[in-house]
């Protein structure tokens, strides 16, 4: 359904300073109703990667097609017609609905645009239903942003996002304002959804964890950089990469053995140096890196599991 060639995105910072490369050389695909996972730090380019998919930020190369047809210069009004199979759910549920606005409101207005064809009380009917779908009561419709707290919010941002019955929605890291309970009560909302009306998700994050529960596929960035990609399962449970390592050990446990073992993990310290420009970018932080990071760029490689990995001792930490 979605497919990603090589895409790049670059910044211009003003005179005198270099480009910032927000992304380099991004490829991925998102299959009908699957969700594919897109993990890393914040400055990792996750979120320049789903906004250049939207074409809200402009694509320096590469290319970007939706269903085979090429969308990475679309115009307005392609990309108008696009946005009944491609939405987004933003990561600020307080900033991504209009507080001058009731919710009843800004569910319509989806519709109107649309299904201009549907009558209104055919649109007061999809919105009522909506709004249950996600957890809300029929009143909700009636009220504005204020009165409803981060994680209702977040509901109504979903439910807007599926009026129209999209086919892709790009979740640009909608849990991370969101409280650990609440998270849970929203990625099993997500799931429901899916399920329910046959979605594909772009789902981005920081935190793995959270990655894994909702994906079927999951890519790590570092600095614009595919780092790893592969079966979520596999990602998560058998990582290759030591970025991706990495990952996982800084996510919080209870165990505090478990702890004492990922402190004692690695036996070498990172090279305090700023990042190569021809090397890998990982290898000031690498406890793994040799000469050879710091002077060659590691190329996406294919491992036993089917985990692509970038990485020159991949096959050292895979044994």
């Amino acid at each position: 359904m979605l497919e990603v060639r090589d895409l790049s995105v670059e910044f211009d910072l003003g005179r005198r300073r270099p480009a910032l490369r927000a992304l380099d050389d991004v490829s991925l695909t998102v299959a009908p109703r699957e969700t594919v996972g897109v993990v890393g730090e914040s400055g990792s380019g996750k979120s320049t990667l789903g906004r250049a998919i939207l074409g809200l930020t402009q694509i320096s190369s590469g290319s970007v097609f939706f269903d085979g047809v090429e969308i990475t210069h679309a115009d307005h009004r392609e990309r108008q017609r696009l946005s009944a199979d491609l939405q987004v759910v933003f990561q600020d549920p307080y900033s991504s609905l209009n507080p001058t606005r009731t919710v009843g409101q800004t569910l319509r207005e989806t519709l109107r645009v649309h299904r201009s064809e549907q009558t209104e009380d055919q649109i007061n009917a999809r919105v009522t239903a909506m709004l249950g779908r996600v957890g809300l009561p029929a009143d909700a419709a009636e009220r504005y942003p204020a009165h409803f707290s981060g994680g209702q919010r977040q509901r109504i941002a979903i439910a807007r996002a599926l009026m129209v019955q999209p086919r892709l929605v790009v979740c640009d890291e909608p849990m991370s304002a969101l409280d650990l309970s609440v998270q849970a009560q929203a990625l099993n909302l997500l799931r429901e959804l899916q399920d329910e009306f046959q979605l594909s998700y772009l789902f981005i994050a920081h935190d793995l964890a959270v990655v894994r529960h909702l994906s079927h596929r999951i890519v790590v960035l570092y600095r614009g950089r595919i780092m790893e990609q592969g079966l979520a399962s596999t990602v998560h449970g058998r990582p290759l990469h030591p970025y991706t390592r990495m990952l996982l050990d800084s996510a919080p446990v209870p165990d505090p053995a478990q702890q004492r073992r990922r402190r004692g993990s690695s036996k070498r310290q990172p090279i305090a140096r700023a990042a190569p420009s021809d090397g890998c970018p990982f290898a000031p932080r690498c406890p793994f890196a040799i000469d050879r990071c710091w002077s060659e760029r590691p190329t996406l490689e294919r491992a036993r599991s089917g985990t692509l990995v970038a990485c020159h001792r991949w096959r050292e930490l895979e044994s």
